[in-house]
């Protein structure tokens, strides 16, 4: 589903050099829970970006679901992202002006889905997220738990091959966040759509059926994780 070559990506901060990546290598199969995990400045935020196609690698290679894309156009980038992954952010980024059912239908609408299938699949996603009663809620009218439900049924709406979620538990109290933890635990089951997460939130990484651990720039360990929760 993912796969990544030898990728390298520096960025220049006033008169410095911040090699972000340097030369990493790994792939991610389908309907995998996984973590990249690491201390801030590791790398790991650096990676989501290349593989969610919002950032370019200074080298190497990444392929999405046997695409190359790192020569791939902004217009080609952009109808990949919007067709086949989906993103979740600690900050929620919900549109403030939309409801909740708005906020996860959008990504249809501009699919062109008929009206009348865009209202039964955001419907039935927001029941199984557990917001039934709560579609027409303006996000400052739902808690921050709430409101990552909207986010992950966001993500999930279009059908899409990868969820990338970076730092999702990060602005969540401990319990709220393990609530979220097995709610996309069971999106991945249910799915099997491949969630790719960073993180250096222990918790998270509890969940995580593999672990990736990136140490400035570079993979230190790639480990499966048979105590994996949910």
């Amino acid at each position: 589903m993912i796969q990544a070559v030898d990728v390298k990506k520096s960025y220049q901060t006033g008169e410095t050099e911040v090699k972000a990546l340097q030369g990493v290598s790994f792939s991610i199969e389908k309907g995998e829970f996984m973590s990249i995990a690491g201390p801030s400045g590791s790398g790991k935020t650096t990676l989501l970006n290349l593989i969610g196609c919002l950032d370019k690698a200074d080298s190497g290679k990444i392929l999405i679901d046997s695409e190359t894309i790192h020569d791939q156009s902004k217009k080609e980038l952009a109808l990949l992202r919007r067709e086949k992954i989906g993103f979740i952010f600690q900050s929620f980024n919900l549109i403030p002006v939309l409801t909740a059912f708005e906020n996860v239908s959008f990504a249809l609408s501009l699919l062109n889905v008929p009206e009348k299938e865009i209202e039964e699949r955001t419907l039935i996603l927001l029941e199984e997220v557990g917001l039934k009663g709560m579609e027409y809620r303006l996000p400052n009218q739902l808690s921050g738990g709430q409101q990552q439900r909207v986010a992950v049924a966001r993500a999930l709406i279009k059908n899409p091959l990868i969820v990338l979620a970076d730092e999702p538990t990060a602005n969540l109290d401990s319990k709220t966040g393990e609530d979220i933890l097995k709610l996309m635990k069971a999106m991945n089951t249910k799915h099997n759509t491949t969630f790719v997460f960073s993180t250096h939130d222990q918790m998270v990484m509890d969940y995580a059926d593999r672990l990736i651990h990136l140490h400035d720039g570079q993979i230190q360990s790639d480990e499966l994780n048979p105590a994996a929760k949910g």
